[in-house]
């Protein structure tokens, strides 16, 4: 279990910032675990925006540090940051990898993936009174709010890992395969496996050619 406490420089839970931004979402939160990560999940969620074009295969950009001062990142690097923070309070993280089929995207986002197949999805697992528990904290609200699904909640006991309805009824998401978890970031393995799936992206070593602005602006444009 101690190899899910540790901090690496992917879980870099020494960071002086990140520090400084746990200790303030916890400031007037229970000394109690679950709620204290409840804390820091909507915290992730909701304070670092989903934006999946500014994916980068630098491995500096799989930090939670990095998702922190970069204000919006992907799945990964939120789920990095939320099981970093869970790390620097002495509860054990795991990084979770899967492909999901993503129902709702912007037009933007399939035309740019050539799929509605989303290659290497992350979410963390906390390990909470003698159990993994699987959390999400991908989505953030105002995001869910124009796609018309309910932002997903965590409460340290049942999993939650994805909206597989909108609300009105319509599939949103779907698990198609795991790649299973991880102590550590597998930075190449993840790498390799989005080069694999969209290999139109890359040119070279060269990181991918994405759109401008974010998948918020793409929904919420006429």
């Amino acid at each position: 279990m101690e190899r899910y406490l540790q901090p690496t420089a992917f879980f870099d839970y020494d960071h002086p910032r990140l520090k400084a931004w746990i200790e303030a979402q916890l400031e007037r939160v229970p000394e109690e675990p679950v709620e204290r990560v409840k804390a820091l999940y909507l915290a992730v969620r909701d304070s670092i925006s989903y934006n999946p074009y500014v994916f980068r295969t630098d491995a500096n950009t799989f930090s939670a540090s990095y998702a922190l001062e970069s204000g919006e990142t992907y799945c990964i690097p939120k789920a990095v940051l939320l099981g970093a923070a869970a790390r620097s309070i002495g509860i054990p993280s795991r990084l979770g990898l899967a492909d999901v089929r993503n129902h709702l995207s912007s037009p933007k986002l399939i035309e740019w993936l050539q799929s509605d197949i989303f290659r290497m999805h992350g979410f963390i697992e906390l390990y909470l009174n003698g159990q993994w528990v699987k959390a999400t904290p991908a989505f953030n609200r105002q995001l869910c709010e124009l796609m018309n699904v309910e932002p997903l909640e965590f409460d340290g006991i049942h999993d939650s890992i994805f909206q597989e309805y909108t609300e009105s009824g319509e599939a949103h998401m779907e698990y198609v395969n795991d790649h299973g978890l991880f102590d550590d970031v597998p930075h190449e393995f993840i790498v390799s496996g989005v080069r694999a799936a969209y290999s139109h992206l890359f040119a070279g070593e060269e990181e991918p050619e994405a759109p401008e602005g974010s998948l918020v602006q793409d929904i919420s444009s006429p």
